[in-house]
């Protein structure tokens, strides 16, 4: 792709910027000739024409698992302002919601009504030449009206030159440039943390989950297009849970079973149970979602004992009435698990995983807003209907659900924080979760600490590990835990690790139980670490 500087002209071998046309995409003219035939006088391409827009509707035509339907096409809920907002001159329009919902559908509907649809460039973030194209758009001067869909996956750079292409398009109230932007939840967040200034000359329009009345009036038009009756259509319309995309798969997927394919010349009830539909979108999505939502689910460092976080985040996603979740509102909600998924997220973990590129693939998670979204419906609709105990087990955990709240929990004097430190990220980084006071100092601010921290190391963890070094007697703080771990060390639920630089005594009863040993002026990094792997062995073994 380039400029020619003397005509202002882009050359671009990229096909997506040409004028396209779909197998729908039938002109007047082709119709009109259709019409004044005879089936028996068409080519093969003339008698697919008349087949499908003049005599009999196909099942693919009428329930569209992709491109823009026709027969079925149900105008959303934000329909109108979004018309609106299209046809403002110059003023950047952000539409914004889950993956599947129908914001690329219903922007392809209203410019068709505008009679903008034959010029009008679609640019996708997913395609790697539509990037370049997209980088350079605020070089291009008179570009018209373009779509940039998907705009989540670009880099913060593009979006922040994006950014100022909208802001100095909308206060030029320009009339030969306009600019859509589509993207999942939090689209237009992502553009004015670019440009704050931005938020007044944009129109955001958020597509929520539609009324079960939208999805009924999709299926109506689908059953007096094909001449049918859905017997599941209620189950439909109920488990679709207000996406358009995944009742017209439910549907598709019901008149298959069927054996119709095409409009029936007398009224037909398709009797396929919603059981049956479900079992055959599922299987069929297990193929394609299984390995990454099992690589999701185990982790980046998979151990069968651990507290499965990642595990955790997916349960909540698929329980979600919407198609992304907020990660810290759902620690909020789930407290068992808030210590561990808390690791994860804070250290960056769940940021890292989700850039895999199988895993990117699948789902998006924003580290500034930390939600993490779906990028296909049928993913959240596969995730709703497995089982889940049986997902579990193929993974490989052997136990999810404790009652403690915490692995470790870490006790010391200050004098030897270094090595305890050390000892907490090796044992997060194993996928546990651990007790350690300047983690949790947030959440105890202004609160009695004792009575905050004196269940965590009564009962509240899986195991204590004492890091008894030559100030660990002598301290406040660590008398005081070890006062409520007092009775948990005949159980073995305490294991003491020893400081090389405090000799053992013979009152010394601790050093009758099995422990380790660390030296403050060795290598705590590597003395940490081949004790967690120890801890994290004994755990596992114990589970």
């Amino acid at each position: 792709m380039r400029i020619c500087p003397q005509r202002g002209v882009v050359h671009c071998r990229n096909p997506l910027l040409q004028p396209r046309r779909t197998s729908d995409q039938v002109s007047a003219s082709d119709r009109a000739g259709s019409q004044q035939a005879t089936p028996g006088e068409f080519s093969l391409l003339d008698r697919a024409v008349y087949h499908r827009f003049v005599a009999i509707p196909y099942l693919e035509d009428v329930f569209k698992i992709s491109g823009v339907p026709s027969y079925t096409f149900v105008r959303p809920s934000e329909f109108n302002r979004l018309k609106v907002a299209l046809r403002t001159p110059g003023r950047g329009v952000v539409v914004e919601g889950p993956s599947g919902i129908g914001k690329s559908t219903a922007a392809t509907k209203v410019l068709e009504e505008l009679g903008l649809d034959g010029s009008v460039v679609k640019l996708s973030a997913r395609v790697p030449a539509d990037i370049e194209y997209i980088e350079m758009l605020p070089e291009l001067g008179d570009f018209g009206t373009v779509i940039v869909d998907d705009f989540h996956r670009l880099t913060d750079s593009t979006k922040a030159r994006i950014a100022d292409l909208l802001k100095v398009t909308a206060d030029m109230e320009h009339t030969r440039r306009k600019l859509v932007v589509i993207g999942i939840n939090d689209a237009g967040r992502a553009l004015i943390k670019s440009a704050p200034d931005l938020s007044n000359r944009i129109d955001i329009i958020r597509f929520e989950v539609e009324p079960a009345s939208k999805i009924e009036e999709l299926v109506s038009a689908g059953e007096t297009a094909l001449n049918v009756q859905l017997d599941a259509r209620d189950l439909i319309i109920e488990k679709a849970r207000g996406s358009f995309y995944l009742a017209q798969l439910l549907c598709w997927d019901a008149c298959v079973q069927a054996e119709v394919t095409e409009k029936a010349q007398n009224r037909q009830s398709i009797s396929t149970s919603y059981a049956a539909i479900q079992r055959r979108v599922v299987e069929r999505q297990k193929e394609r979602f299984g390995p990454a939502v099992r690589s999701f689910a185990r982790g980046t460092k998979f151990r069968p004992s651990g507290r499965a976080p990642y595990l955790h985040i997916l349960k909540w996603l698929s329980e979600s009435e919407s198609w992304s979740i907020s990660i810290q509102d759902e620690m909020r909600k789930h407290p068992n698990e808030k210590a561990s998924v808390g690791v994860v997220l804070e250290q960056g973990y769940l940021a890292k995983l989700t850039e895999k590129s199988d895993i990117a693939e699948i789902l998006h998670f924003d580290p500034d807003s930390k939600v993490l979204a779906v990028e296909n419906p049928l993913l959240i609709f596969y995730l709703r209907n497995i089982s889940w105990p049986q997902f579990v087990r193929d993974v490989g955990f052997t136990k999810i659900d404790y009652k403690e709240n915490y692995d470790f929990a870490l006790s010391f004097a200050g004098e030897d924080r270094a090595y305890a430190e050390n000892l907490r990220n090796r044992l997060e980084d194993n996928g546990h979760s651990v007790f350690y006071d300047f983690a949790e100092q947030h959440r105890f601010l202004g609160q009695d600490i004792e009575t905050y921290m004196g269940p965590i190391y009564a009962s509240d963890s899986r195991c204590v590990v004492a890091v008894l070094g030559e100030m660990y007697g002598k301290k406040r703080w660590t008398l005081f835990e070890s006062s409520q771990f007092e009775n948990r060390i005949e159980p073995g639920e305490v294991v003491p690790i020893w400081s090389t630089k405090v000799p053992p005594t013979s009152f010394d009863t601790t050093r009758q139980r099995g422990g380790l040993e660390f030296d403050p002026e060795g290598d705590l990094i590597q003395q940490a670490a081949a004790h967690a792997e120890i801890l994290s062995r004994m755990i596992a073994e114990r589970t």
